[in-house]
């Protein structure tokens, strides 16, 4: 038996949180920013980073602040494939929430870029396989806070980085009007789900056009809500000037409804909220009462936006070298989810899809030879745009043009070529109409407008910024009157 006080954890032996450099790799890093430092000098300074990896051994430690989970579940189930005709789920669970709430009784499905904590999320990608968040996003909380019942998540595309239904690892999405079409993406799975009536509501993504283009061509209602009404925290992030999360449904209504539910200030955790933001009643806003209301329908609205094409180099510095967020941000950073992109992304490269290495390496290039003047140069002109649309919305309070220039196209066969896929899955004239809008951050909504051949054909509403509401009255009115004339 030992004499003396017993020693405490921290005077025991742990691992390092952080391993001090080789001289070997301090040369490698010098090289990268052409420096010249002999092998003496490069001593001193592995002598002075030991001693600053102090502080990242301190926060190690430490334990760091995440987001509350309220509210009980189990991990839930892979559903079988005869349950999952459409491979519209990526994974089944029941979760509960409060008693009572404006979502009583409504079923909802989470876009598995999504956290849901202690359930599997995947982002549609081998690189995210195995990861569980230990949090809840904030929508998932409101949602539960409100009375929801979350049925599972829903499938979405490989990374998200597709507008069409069928770059999943676990296969395509399919249209449900027509199986062998695309249900649009990268929200294939919600957008699939409302159609099939499985699911009351649903949470899409939008970075360029992902919840709008598979609402049009499911023939559902998606709404873009302004950037930064919704919180994203707790989303797998692409680009934070496009990133947005948002309500999607059958009915107008109950996109309204939800909005009313997850809008609103995160306290900090999402700075690209403005702190007195205020989020109306919007469902007492659809009076089907459009007296006063000017719209402005645009005669043409198929070019593409090459300002989104140039910003979209975004993503590379986020999501593929920032491992999600990168840094310069002073919301919430989900470490975990950072963590499991970075090893993905190390261990399984080869694994991301064809859009994402497409993007990689062109962008890589780009940032490579002309840095980030570019994408400078196009935030920059995005002001232009924003502005064009607001002198328009000043005439008009909102403005209406087809979602998409298409309907649903064709899924691929197996032997689809690269080349192909990126051309599908990233067809900017696919986006055209709706890639413009997480440019500006204006409000949009994709409402069915009819069909055409059996096939749903989006019409696509805008409106100023913060007026949602606006937005969602109209495709209230609309909604009605096409309902009465069926």
């Amino acid at each position: 038996m030992q004499s003396g006080a017993a020693n405490t954890a921290s005077e025991l032996y742990s691992p390092p949180a952080v391993c001090t450099p080789s001289l070997q790799q301090l040369s490698q890093s010098a090289a990268k920013f052409n420096l010249d430092i002999d092998e003496a000098e490069l001593k001193q300074y592995q002598d002075l980073i030991k001693e600053a990896l102090v502080s990242y051994e301190r926060v190690d430690k430490m334990t760091e602040p995440i987001p509350a989970v309220k509210w009980p579940r189990t991990p839930g189930w892979r559903p079988e494939p005869a349950d999952n005709p459409h491979n519209a789920w990526f994974w089944r669970t029941e979760i509960t929430g409060a008693s009572t709430g404006k979502l009583q009784g409504k079923t909802v499905a989470i876009k598995d870029n999504v956290a849901v904590a202690g359930v599997p999320m995947m982002n549609g990608s081998r690189i995210m396989e195995g990861y569980v968040p230990e949090y809840d996003a904030t929508i998932v909380t409101r949602i539960l806070d409100a009375g929801g019942t979350i049925k599972g998540k829903s499938m979405c595309e490989d990374l998200c980085m597709s507008a069409d239904s069928f770059t999943s690892v676990t296969g395509p999405v399919l249209n449900a009007h027509d199986r062998t079409r695309s249900a649009g993406g990268s929200s294939s799975g919600s957008a699939t789900l409302l159609a099939l009536e499985q699911v009351d509501m649903a949470t899409g993504g939008d970075q360029g056009g992902s919840v709008r283009i598979p609402a049009a061509w499911s023939g559902v209602v998606g709404l873009k809500a302004t950037y930064g009404l919704v919180p994203y925290t707790g989303c797998v992030p692409i680009d934070i000037t496009r990133d947005h999360v948002g309500p999607m449904a059958r009915t107008v209504h109950d996109v309204a409804l939800m909005l009313e539910v997850i809008a609103g200030y995160d306290n900090g955790l999402d700075p690209r909220q403005p702190a007195n933001l205020s989020v109306p009643e919007y469902t007492k806003q659809l009076t089907g009462d459009l007296g006063g209301i000017r719209v402005g329908l645009l005669k043409e609205g198929f070019g593409t936006s090459h300002i989104y094409n140039v910003i979209n180099e975004g993503c590379l510095e986020t999501m593929i070298k920032g491992n999600g967020l990168g840094v310069g941000w002073k919301g919430f950073y989900p470490t975990s989810m950072l963590d499991a992109l970075a090893k993905g992304y190390r261990s399984r490269a080869n694994d991301m899809p064809p859009t994402g290495k497409f993007t990689y390496l062109l962008y890589d290039c780009i940032t490579t030879n002309y840095g980030n003047r570019f994408y400078a140069k196009g935030q920059n002109l995005s002001r232009m745009l924003t502005h064009a649309y607001n002198q328009a919305l000043s005439r008009y309070d909102v403005i209406i043009m087809p979602t998409i220039p298409f309907k649903a196209t064709k899924l691929p066969n197996k032997d689809i070529s690269t080349s192909e896929i990126c051309k599908m899955a990233l067809n900017f004239g696919q986006m055209s109409n709706v890639c413009p809008f997480n440019v500006t951050g204006h409000p949009a909504l994709s409402i069915n407008a009819g069909f055409s051949q059996g096939l749903p054909v989006g019409m696509m509403i805008v409106g100023r910024h913060f007026e949602d509401a606006t937005v969602l009255k109209v495709a209230h009115a609309f909604e009605n009157i096409r309902d009465s004339k069926i």
